[in-house]
């Protein structure tokens, strides 16, 4: 029976893939995926032809994966010796990147695999990488032409096959398999594809992994700091174990680059441990790398509860690495939604452990993301200055809010379907939608979409609200009302909801609405609206028809409408 929630998977390849599809259907790793029947063998007709069969299904992703001797009739040529030019063959690859192009303009997000050569015809020695037609060689080019000829299009996603047959070794290939069955790649590829696939739509729809949660003794550094002293930390120097958590934390750095956030919770004396971050040397981590932490002998399955509310994320969105077998149990069991991987004894293979999680993917990466370790500290200066002043209203007056708005274009199209597709909390109707999707979506009469910018004293939020208006005569449906949960709590919610009335109102209509449509993570959005000062009716459908404008909070300064004389 199809399972109404499961993503349809159509797999083009040009050779057997029972395989990958059975593999897909039976792993229960999220997201759920339905595989159509694959089609094998010549791959040009459906990709080339919109009308063939495989399109009637309607997928919503699609794989696309080849055998470069099979796609590109140069590249035969090339490995039967037969006289080939570089530049007729990276034409093949252009006309081929061309198809897949065409494909994604049918379905929601196509995978296409870079290619790889089996041993068999790879060459040896030095034959293999000739720059004039070594076939090691050649596959090189034609993936890195594949890459380039397919970068600018934002629902099409190329996955690292060679990757594959790397961590396959000397399992990936099995001329058993191709003769009896079709069959080039051994069991242990298409593991790797179906959790490379599947964390990358994992990422696409927003459930990647946003915050991990760190240890601090035996975890970030060697040894007890509140036994040794920071001084006495294994951390650097002429070591084995030291320059293995200098490299594990150089691994964490990168992927704050990568829009994934930092936090601690560990059982320490706080002043410590905070000294041994600001003092030590060899601390690649400092304390502006962290978006918070919990420090103290509490249970730590209670503080990291505490710390990922007071980030305002979900459960769902935390990874806990903890060096202790007994830490880790408590906080699986106490926090079932939070990640708790299985975690080396060794400090030398922490990094290894920390590259093979594959839960961090994202399709695109905005400069949001790349700032969201700096926005997390910016917050915690705003909370100091909440805890300074006398009332709320005085404290939000203080941090002279902008919000800046602009309507959706190419320049933030792939920011604003990122924040449509990743966004949970503050979320009204949890639509889901490629770039290409909202964009036409966006084109249809009567239909706005808007991009709100927030900033403050403190710094800058980026692009952190999205909202759309369908206005069909007098009546308007706010269709999508998203923000970050970032900015929730600073009365943004209002300031975007004034513009959408007013908005509105020029456009001719005497009533404005949204549809709150309820998910296991969107009730945020629905208190908001309960208060926001709209009718409510039993279907959860909110309605302004007051003769004047929705007010807008006199603290923010909105800019891009008719605040700002546009």
């Amino acid at each position: 029976m199809s399972d109404a929630t499961a993503l349809r998977c159509l797999i083009i390849a040009d050779f057997n893939a029972a395989n990958l599809a059975g593999l897909l259907e039976n792993d229960a790793e999220a997201p759920r995926i339905e595989p159509l029947e694959p089609l094998s063998g010549p791959v040009v007709a459906p990709l080339a032809d919109a009308r063939h069969a495989c399109w009637q299904e309607k997928p919503d992703t699609v794989v696309i994966w080849t055998r470069p001797e099979a796609s590109i009739a140069a590249f035969q040529r090339l490995i039967a010796e037969s006289d080939t030019d570089a530049e007729a063959l990276l034409a093949e690859v252009d006309a081929f990147a061309g198809l897949i192009r065409g494909a994604a303009q049918r379905t929601r997000w196509v995978f296409p695999v870079a290619w790889t050569l089996s041993p068999d015809l790879a060459g040896a020695g030095l034959s293999a990488w000739r720059a004039d037609r070594g076939p090691a060689h050649m596959v090189a080019r034609m993936n890195l032409r594949l890459a380039e000829a397919l970068a600018g299009v934002p629902n099409v996603h190329l996955l690292d096959g060679p990757r594959w047959v790397s961590v396959a070794g000397a399992d990936a290939f099995s001329p058993r398999l191709w003769y009896q069955g079709k069959i080039p790649f051994g069991h242990a590829v298409f593991d790797e594809a179906v959790r490379d696939l599947k964390a990358a739509l994992r990422g696409l729809t927003g459930r990647s992994r946003k915050l991990i949660a760190l240890d601090l003794d035996e975890t970030l550094w060697g040894g007890i700091v509140g036994d040794v002293g920071w001084e006495g930390l294994r951390l650097g120097g002429h070591d084995a174990a030291g320059e293995a958590y200098v490299d594990f934390q150089e691994a964490l750095k990168a992927l704050t680059r990568r829009g994934v956030v930092l936090a601690i919770v560990s059982k320490n004396d706080e002043a410590v441990a905070l000294e041994a971050i600001r003092r030590h040397p060899e601390m690649r981590l400092r304390l502006e790398d962290f978006a918070g932490w919990r420090i103290s002998w509490d249970d730590k399955a209670r503080a990291l509860a505490d710390l990922t509310a007071e980030l305002n994320l979900g459960l769902d969105a935390v990874v806990f690495i903890d060096d202790n077998p007994a830490e880790r149990a408590r906080v699986r069991e106490a926090l079932p939604d939070v990640l708790v991987p299985e975690w080396p004894e060794n400090p030398m293979l922490y990094r290894h452990a920390l590259a093979s999680l594959r839960c961090f993917d994202q399709g695109a990466l905005s400069d949001e993301d790349r700032a969201r370790t700096a926005s997390y500290v910016s917050e915690r200066e705003r909370t100091g200055l909440r805890q300074q002043v006398g009332s709320v209203e005085e404290w939000l007056a203080s941090l002279g809010m902008t919000v800046t708005v602009e309507p959706l274009d190419a320049a933030n199209l792939a920011r604003a379907t990122q924040l449509l597709n990743k966004t949970n909390q503050m979320n009204l109707s949890t639509r889901r939608m490629s770039a290409a999707e909202l964009d036409a979506w966006a084109a249809g009469p009567g239909r706005s979409v808007w991009a709100f910018r927030v900033a403050d004293r403190f710094g800058d939020s980026g692009l952190t609200g999205l909202a759309s208006l369908d206005v069909a005569g007098e009546r308007a449906q706010i269709v999508d009302f998203v923000l970050s949960c970032r900015v929730m709590g600073r009365h943004v919610e209002e300031a975007m909801t004034h513009w959408l009335v007013d908005r509105a109102t020029q456009a001719g209509a005497r009533e404005t609405w949204a549809q709150h449509l309820p998910t296991e993570k969107n009730r945020p959005c629905l208190e908001y609206w309960k208060r926001s000062g709209f009718v409510e009716d039993a279907a959860l459908r909110f309605a302004w028809r007051g003769a004047g404008g929705y007010a807008k909070p006199a603290f923010i300064q909105l800019r891009g409408g008719v605040d700002a004389g546009a």
